[in-house]
This record gives structure tokens, sequence and C-alpha cells, in this order.
């Protein structure tokens, strides 16, 4: 059995915490059912230009999709009373539900903590929001650099004195959906010793501020914390001759002391800590790393010992020899139409297992309904709503 085998999960969510939470749930064994609203599809449709593709194109794009997989997908126009019939039916049979939208939303729709938790008491109900259910900013639009910036985190971002930059990854939306999964299982794990449910605030603001542990671990005077873009000499990212880049963390004595033999500067072995130098030493750095090809700077790197590794391009991770045999590459889909995709980054078993690539949105829909004995002749008028 997978680790969450028989847990039920209804997932409202939309935006890239929530599918990411409810992915990591999934791929752990978790059954997701999906309900997508067909305003929101039609939204995202014309956003990204899905609208001009072909059924099959727009199949193969959701196959795509890896926060799509190991889940089922129900179309319903969760403003409609009949269809929040039906939505109650399933969280009737469901542990968790996973909602992304912004607070006091599902309480007007009627589908809230307290509509939910009436149909199933010891509910446990995910609402994950840019900045939560309380605070002057609970009703705050935004997406992932809005939670970066109240978190202080945008400002540490970047190699540039003068200006922060974006970090060109979904930061904030990770390390949310990563928290809401860990919360999750929390409340459900408390549920076994209480049989109580809960209502689990996670902001994508608070979230990110865990960013920040480091930082302030180390600089509790916030007024003492280094501005941004000052690099120790002992860890780099140096342009080889190539246009290529090398990634080195060499900061324990014993490994700055392998590097600098390494790179035939054994005169900064000393000066490792020495504030004033540091320009100098990197300056010398990036002219030595500038005179060899990445390939060559490997096998110096690697003979010695010491802490580095190549800047892999995405498609050079994707190839790498470790990341393949770590299981995070998958190869799957169909014989004459094969997918690439990220493996589950914890597995409790040795391969991520794929029960089912991304469904169509509402592909399921009639199915479902039918598993919760719903008539027929209210499924056939709920699913020509949304046809």
């Amino acid at each position: 059995m997978s680790a969450l085998e028989g847990v039920r999960i209804v997932d409202f969510s939309k935006f890239l915490p929530g599918p990411y939470c409810t992915w990591l749930l999934a791929d752990m064994g978790a059954e997701v059912i999906r309900i997508e609203n067909p305003r929101e599809i039609a939204k995202q449709a014309k956003v990204f230009g899905w609208d001009k593709l072909s059924t099959a194109e727009r199949q193969r794009l959701r196959e795509g999709d890896i926060l799509a997989r190991n889940k089922r997908s129900v179309m319903l126009d969760i403003g409609d009373p009949d269809a929040q019939e039906a939505i109650k039916a399933l969280v009737a049979t469901a542990d968790i539900v996973v909602e992304d939208y912004r607070p006091g939303v599902m309480d007007q729709i009627g589908l809230g903590y307290d509509a939910l938790r009436a149909v199933k008491p010891d509910l446990i109900y995910t609402s994950i929001t840019l900045c939560g259910q309380t605070g002057p900013y609970r009703d705050k639009p935004g997406h992932d650099p809005i939670a970066l910036a109240i978190a202080g985190v945008l400002s540490r971002t970047g190699e540039n004195p003068e200006e922060p930059s974006f970090p060109g990854i979904p930061a904030a939306d990770v390390v949310t959906g990563t928290h809401a999964a860990f919360a999750t299982l929390a409340a459900l794990h408390e549920r076994s010793r209480t049989a109580s449910g809960r209502h689990v605030d996670v902001a994508m603001s608070d979230c990110s501020m865990s960013l920040l542990v480091n930082v302030l671990s180390r600089y509790p005077d916030t007024s003492r914390i280094p501005p941004r873009g000052t690099r120790r000499a002992d860890l780099g990212l140096w342009r080889t001759r190539d246009g290529k880049f090398i990634c080195t963390t060499d900061m324990e004595p014993r490994y700055w002391r392998a590097f600098c033999e390494a790179v035939g500067r054994p005169d900064f072995i000393e000066s490792q800590n020495d504030i004033a130098r540091r320009p100098e030493i990197r300056a010398a750095l990036e002219e030595l790393f500038a005179s060899r090809g990445r390939a060559e700077w490997l096998d110096v790197l690697g003979a010695a010992g010491t802490q580095f590794a190549p800047v892999l391009e995405v498609g050079e991770a994707l190839d790498n020899e470790h990341n393949r045999a770590r299981g995070m590459v998958i190869e799957t889909g169909a014989a004459d139409a094969p997918l690439r995709q990220l493996g589950q980054p914890v597995r409790l078993q040795g391969t991520t297992e794929v029960r089912n690539l991304g469904r169509l949105p509402g592909a399921d829909t009639e199915e479902v309904l039918a598993e919760l004995g719903i008539e027929p002749g209210l499924r056939s008028k709920l699913v020509e709503q949304i046809a």
C-alpha cells in the first residue's frame, strides 16, 4: 500500500501552491479529486491561448502537467445549488478539502469550512491564500513575488547591490505548497487522536518568511545583515572559457585549502576570511576560471575533492545521471507520445507510481457522480451545464 492510500482529498485549488500541495499528497497515494470551475477554466484558456487548441492538443497539454498527475477531474459550476449538493455528497466521503480562493469567497459561495463541516464534522479544510485568513493584508490580491516582497525575501534576491531582482523560480509558490502538505498531514494526524477536524490557514507570505531562517539566525540584529550581493571569496559562480558556469562552496577551511591548491593559488589560503582581500581574490579567480573550459575545471576540482558542481541548464538537469538515478526524472505516457516528468521529491517507496496522467477538465465528472449515487437525471443535468 502507498503511504496515503485510503485518504480522499477534494481539491478546489487553481494556482501553483494548492496543486503542488495536492500533487505531493497524490503521489504519496492519496485519492485527489479536483473540482474545476468552468469559468476558471475558460479564463485560463483565454489567458494562455489554450482556447485556440484542439481537444487533442489540450489533452496532451494536461497530460504533460506534472501537478495534475494522479488526480481525477470533476467540472462543476460551484455556485449552482445542484452542483453544491453533489459537492457536499463528495465531501461527506472525503478526509481533506484544499482550496485557494481569497478569504471569505468560499463562505459566500456556500462551500466554506463551516458549511462543509456540517456534512463532514471531522473534515480537514486547508485554505491557501496570499496573506492568510487574518491580519491587515487578509484581502490583498497577488501572486508569488508579492508574497516574497511582504516576507522580506525579495530584498535579498539577486547579486546587484543597487536593486533586488526576481528569483526566476516560483519560490513562494513551492515553499507554500510544501508547507501546506505538511500542515494538512499534521492536522490529519491530530484527527486520529482527537476525532476532530480543523481549518488549516496557510499563507504564502508566512511560508515565504521561512526562507529568512538562515539570515535571521546569523543576524538577529537586522541592521548587521550584509548588503545584497555581498559574497564570500570561498563561495562563487564562475564563468568558464566556454561560457558555462561552475558553482563552488568551499567555506570549510579544509575545502578552501584544497580548492586554492587545486587552482594554483595557495597564497589565498590564509586570506579566506580577510574581507579587505575579497575583491582581489574574486577577480583573480574569475580570471582563472575563464582560462579553461567547464569540463577541464570539473576534472581539476573533482580530483581535488572540493565542493563544486556544474550549473546545469534545465535540459542538462533532466539528463543528469544522478537526478535520473534518484528517480527525479521519469519517462511516462504512451509509446508513441512519451512524456518526461519530474518524479516525487519525497518518496517512501523506491519509485514514483503514475496511476494516471493529468486528465482533461471534467473528464471524470460522470464517473465520480455515479460513484456518489447521484441519480441519472441530475447527473445528466450537471454534465450538460458544463458541456
